[in-house]
């Protein structure tokens, strides 16, 4: 009798198997989170292209008045405003301000959000009273208001006074949500273990609890951003910002002012609000993608699947096969596991309850 020789696995083998896949966690996110990943892309790739691409200065005047609310044509594509300034150069730098002040602003608040909620849940007792207090406090202050009475008032109203105040009311949500997630954390094995190793407090945040949030956190930056886009439009919309430089908000205030849809300049208006709009769609779609794929009961219910043309959810009774005999083999096989085949099935069970109640 022969031995059959040993299986050695050569460090090729083992290799292949380590290999990560570049494009395995891009399948495994939902079709939201796609779509809304792709469509900020291409508002990023032309924040960071589109002042080098702008055909024209977006300030600059033509001094030639048949070129004033001029319609889309080949030498502007996006039509002229009543100066002859071209919109397409203004939409293309006025993308790029929009977005870095969003940006910022998100990183500022959802880092403060972190700092605040992290620290009064796990260190408990006057901190968490004196925090959560400072959360209240922000929480019930109506921010539009405050906000045009704090850049109302300020000397200077450009990109850094609304960054600064924006941030200063764009936490208090995201804390609240993370003082929550961490005080369920905070009593978890992990975390006791680490305590009983002589792990020090801000290490123990730092690298046991804020990574098991980092769904969460990234959930909190795109609604900030979210957030920081349509008060920052909102508030240059009615001219509480510098009116000098262009962002879409800008766009839009310069618009109303010199009654655009008065005049029918449609091309005037539509682009920044279309691309505000596309915007706030794609961080929701980003944002809904981001909490299906960290929760995964809302992933188990977007996974349903299709059986017999009929959509079935994870609660839905499980199909079970019963051969019919007033169909052929093929069609009582489709027919047995489909929705209606179990819809059928509880009728005589419910019919039988009826009947014994009366």
């Amino acid at each position: 009798m022969t031995a059959a020789p040993p299986l050695v696995a050569g460090p090729a083998a083992f290799t292949e198997e380590v290999q990560p896949q570049p494009l395995g966690q891009w399948r495994r996110l939902p079709v939201k989170a796609k779509a809304g990943a792709i469509l900020l892309g291409i508002f990023v790739l032309a924040a960071v292209i589109g002042p080098f691409v702008a055909p024209y200065d977006p300030a600059f005047q033509s001094p030639d008045p048949s070129l004033a609310l001029h319609a889309p044509s080949a030498a502007h594509l996006l039509g002229t405003t009543e100066s002859g300034q071209d919109v397409l150069s203004q939409l293309l730098t006025g993308i790029r301000l929009t977005l870095e002040l969003a940006l910022l602003v998100g990183a500022v608040a959802t880092a403060l959000s972190v700092v605040v909620g992290v620290t009064a849940a796990f260190l408990g007792g006057m901190w968490d009273e004196f925090l959560s207090l400072v959360s209240n406090v922000f929480l019930v202050i109506p921010s539009l208001p405050l906000l045009i009475l704090l850049l109302g008032y300020l000397p200077q109203k450009g990109q850094t006074a609304t960054i600064v105040v924006l941030s200063a009311l764009g936490w208090p949500w995201g804390a609240r949500v993370i003082r929550a997630q961490t005080m369920a954390i905070r009593g978890r094995d992990f975390v006791a273990a680490a305590r009983e190793t002589g792990e020090s407090t801000w290490r123990i945040l730092a690298v046991e609890i804020v990574p098991n949030e980092i769904s969460l956190i990234a959930a909190s930056f795109v609604n900030t951003v979210l957030y920081a886009i349509g008060a920052s439009v909102a508030l240059a919309f009615i001219g509480l910002a510098d009116l000098t430089s262009w962002s879409l908000g800008t766009m839009l205030y310069w618009a109303q002012s010199q009654q655009a849809l008065q005049l029918g300049a449609w091309w005037w208006f539509a682009p920044p609000g279309l691309a505000v709009a596309l915007m706030g769609t794609g961080l929701v779609l980003l944002n809904t993608g981001i909490d299906e794929f960290g929760n995964p009961r809302l992933r188990e219910a977007s996974s349903a699947s299709r059986v017999a043309g009929h959509r079935m959810r994870p609660a839905d009774p499980t199909p079970v096969w019963q051969p019919d005999q007033r169909r052929g083999r093929l069609a009582g096989l489709a027919h047995s596991f489909s929705r209606t085949a179990v819809l059928e099935r509880e009728q005589p069970a419910r019919g039988a309850a009826d009947g014994e109640r009366t």
